[in-house]
């Protein structure tokens, strides 16, 4: 088992534990850096969504920078597990962790949320099933993070998503996307 470090908000610099689950690769530092000078420091009011959770590092980077709730969605149930630890050892408000399939939670969500991260496993084909149901799963002026084995453009066939900025570290090509019809200011 290894350790990654929130870089950021009420719990900067703390460890959390990441299970040995293969195929499960958390964001590097300076990525998630980058990404929450994007999406703003101070995450207050918002909710959060991390639909392929694994580590959950990027929801416990929300939670940790005042997101008023974050979902985590993790199939695995050692990674479930442990996410389950390091929350409550963050003590953070507001973080719930749900053990299930991200395909099925998006198709009936419970609720619509702000800002959405997924970081689906490589090479099987998850954005293009995930692609079709974020209109149900995101909020008018919501922002969607994308973390994938190539470049984006666009998001699967949803056309009301503009690439607002991305970049890339060694492999991982990451991306934020808002709606098309929606002026982003964070």
């Amino acid at each position: 088992m290894s350790r990654i470090r929130i870089t950021g908000g009420v719990c900067r610099s703390r460890l959390i534990e990441v299970a040995a689950v293969p195929g499960l690769r958390p964001t590097p530092d300076r990525v998630r850096e980058t990404l929450f000078n994007w999406l703003g420091q101070d995450l207050s009011g918002l909710a959060c969504l991390d639909l392929f959770a694994g580590s959950g590092i990027l929801g416990l980077e929300a939670a940790s920078r005042g997101a008023d709730s974050v979902t985590l969605i993790e199939q695995d149930r050692v990674a479930s597990k442990l996410l389950i630890k390091n929350a409550n050892a963050l003590a953070l408000k507001g973080v719930e962790i749900k053990c299930c399939d991200a395909l099925k939670f998006a198709t009936f969500p419970d609720r619509r949320y702000d800002v959405i991260f997924i970081d689906p496993p490589y090479r099987m084909g998850w954005m293009e099933r995930i692609a079709s149901l974020l209109a149900g799963l995101s909020a008018d002026d919501a922002r969607i993070y994308v973390e994938a084995e190539h470049q984006m453009d666009m998001l699967g066939t949803a056309q009301d998503w503009q690439l607002l900025r991305q970049g890339r570290a060694g492999q991982v090509h990451y991306h934020l996307f808002g709606r098309n019809d929606r002026q982003i200011d964070r």
